[in-house]
């Protein structure tokens, strides 16, 4: 049975992009950050997180870095009873100082790759799935995968979520 998901960008969209977010003790929400995982989860959308992860192949942090601080977001968010189905990143940049990182990735946004990834893993409804981004880069990639993008202005993502789906139940 297919569902609709909800694609959120990570650094700026769930998470505050104070530069390189890597160290779990710096991780802070965006308001309303975890209550719009949740309000995805309880509307019945898969949840995914699609991120450039650049700092990698700059050699600011490692991919284990990465993989902590989405566990300490997974286990953050178990704690209000929401989740995400997937997070979905790209460690690579065609100017990378690690040369195993140094090249042009399908993956890396506004390239679809991780997108098209899931949509391949997961049976999404494709139609009635969004993203949600901060960056022109994150709206190319959902068109170029298929499916609608909004760009999240700041301030609270529950609310601009809502909004967004009140606003697709209408239609």
């Amino acid at each position: 049975m297919k569902r609709p998901a909800v694609f959120f960008d990570r650094d700026g969209v769930l998470n505050e992009d104070s530069g390189y977010v890597y160290e779990v003790t710096k991780l802070k929400w965006i308001d309303g950050a975890r209550e719009a995982v949740r309000a995805a989860n309880d509307a019945g959308y898969f949840v995914f997180v699609v991120t450039n992860q650049s700092g990698v192949a700059r050699g600011f942090y490692e991919e284990t870095h990465v993989e902590a601080l989405h566990k300490a977001m997974i286990d953050d968010l178990a704690n209000i009873g929401a989740h995400i189905d997937a997070f979905e990143y790209c460690p690579y940049h065609p100017e990378a100082v690690i040369e195993r990182y140094r090249r042009v990735s399908h993956r890396r946004k506004p390239a679809p790759g991780m997108i098209i990834d899931l949509l391949e893993r997961f049976p999404v409804d494709v139609g009635r799935s969004i993203l949600i981004g901060d960056k022109p880069t994150d709206l190319e990639a959902a068109r170029a995968a298929g499916i609608k993008g909004y760009l999240f202005p700041g301030d609270n993502l529950q609310h601009f979520l809502r909004s967004v789906l009140w606003d697709l139940n209408k239609a």
